[in-house]
């Protein structure tokens, strides 16, 4: 499935599937179900509820590891509640920017009966200045069908550029 997502100004996504083939029943409620979660998560009024911040998480320092060829400190993320937004796991933290490298772990709660289990790895990389979301992994084993296994590789990040000021911009009743 090839999707276009389309990020918001206040963190919410919209999402577009340019084309899609293979498995049908996947295609039908499978895809549309993660793409429905993922907008989901990202609404305004929800975003709190899946941060990773002490909030929602205890953190354990469990080592260093070098990512991508970037160092990063490995720490063990236990959230607080078993909220459907939150991971049980750990996370890559670069050590010269202190942005997320990885998410690895499962969900602090199973989101369906049908599904046994599930396993994922989030990484993210700098592009410019910004960070991003490069892949996902899941390997989930769901009830009737068995073992399933997604990746969700992401590319084409088209930034907006930042407005430009004008010398108008410097009186301060012309701001918005």
């Amino acid at each position: 499935m090839l999707v276009r997502i389309v990020c918001q100004e206040d963190g919410s996504k919209q999402f577009e599937v340019v084309s899609s083939s293979g498995w049908g029943a996947a295609r039908k409620y499978v895809f549309p179900q993660l793409l429905e979660a993922e907008a989901e998560a990202a609404r305004p009024d929800l975003r709190e509820q899946s941060r990773i911040t002490p909030e929602n998480y205890t953190f354990e320092m469990a080592g260093m590891e070098t990512i991508r060829g970037r160092q990063a400190y490995v720490i063990a993320i236990q959230p607080r509640t078993a909220n459907k937004y939150l991971t049980t796991g750990r996370i890559w933290v670069d050590t010269d920017e202190f942005a997320i490298l990885r998410i690895e772990g499962k969900p602090a709660r199973n989101p369906s009966f049908w599904i046994r289990r599930i396993h994922f790895v989030h990484d993210y990389d700098k592009s410019g200045p910004y960070w991003f979301p490069i892949s996902d992994r899941s390997l989930t084993d769901v009830r009737i069908f068995g073992g399933t296994e997604m990746t969700i590789e992401y590319f084409d990040y088209a930034p907006n550029a930042p407005p430009a000021f004008s010398a108008d911009a410097t009186d301060p009743k012309s701001l918005p």
